[in-house]
């Protein structure tokens, strides 16, 4: 059974529909959009590879094709195009009818630093834990970053990843194994914290907030790139 792959494609069937809608006009911004997935997806790939290797998770052959490269099923490789994809139009669409639904700086800077004081002191605590010690670090990262845009995606971030959430949730808690009999993604708890919000390991949470920050970063360097040379 395809489980994991009939997932990705019920995740992307809607926004990319969507993206032609005449007010939202998502697909105008394919030229930011897909190099910046592209370039995230190639970083984390490559650390897939490596904690795959490593066992700290895998995947069960009964859920996704036989095809495989570099031990990733097919369906991995895509994830990390659709799931970003699916997001950040979720993100700019909501942006686009709710444009003052937003943190305030200051409000946000302070979540910021609160966030990383946290994840510090969590990744210190347990430095022997592989996929925490991952995933707190690039939060950490993600969100010095954030600092540094000018932009302010942050601001609005907080808000529209609470709506993200919700698709979010639900993917993940059936490739985690909820509502089905066994998981289509398995983790080793030696290598994360253990605590799990129903199937979904509490991890995943910063997986999922560190890689679509990124790429909102990434698209809104592309696009002040992209337009001071226009300006030209």
């Amino acid at each position: 059974m395809w489980l994991y792959l009939i997932i990705l494609i019920s995740s992307i069937s809607v926004p990319f529909i969507l993206s032609f809608d005449k007010k939202l006009q998502f697909y105008k911004q394919w030229k930011f959009v897909f190099p910046s997935i592209l370039i995230v997806a190639s970083f984390y790939i490559v650390c897939d590879i490596y904690l795959t290797k490593a066992g700290v998770w895998g995947f069960n052959p009964r859920y996704h094709s036989n095809i495989l490269l570099f031990d990733l099923p097919l369906e991995e490789w895509l994830f990390f195009i659709v799931i970003p994809y699916a997001s950040i139009f979720l993100h700019e669409a909501f942006i686009l009818y709710f444009p003052n639904i937003k943190l305030n700086s200051k409000l946000s800077k302070l979540f910021s630093l609160l966030l990383i004081l946290i994840l510090a002191v969590v990744l210190l605590l347990n430095y022997d834990k592989t996929y925490t010690v991952y995933i707190n670090g690039l939060m950490i990262i993600v969100l010095i970053f954030s600092f540094l845009d000018k932009s302010l995606i942050i601001n609005q971030f907080y808000v529209t990843f609470l709506l993200i959430l919700i698709p979010f949730l639900i993917v993940n808690a059936i490739l985690t194994g909820s509502f089905i009999d066994q998981e289509v993604v398995w983790y080793n708890n030696n290598e994360n914290l253990g605590f799990r919000v129903f199937t979904i390991p509490i991890e995943d949470f910063a997986y999922g907030f560190s890689l679509i920050l990124f790429n909102l970063l990434l698209i809104s360097k592309i696009k002040s790139t992209f337009k001071t040379k226009t300006n030209i």
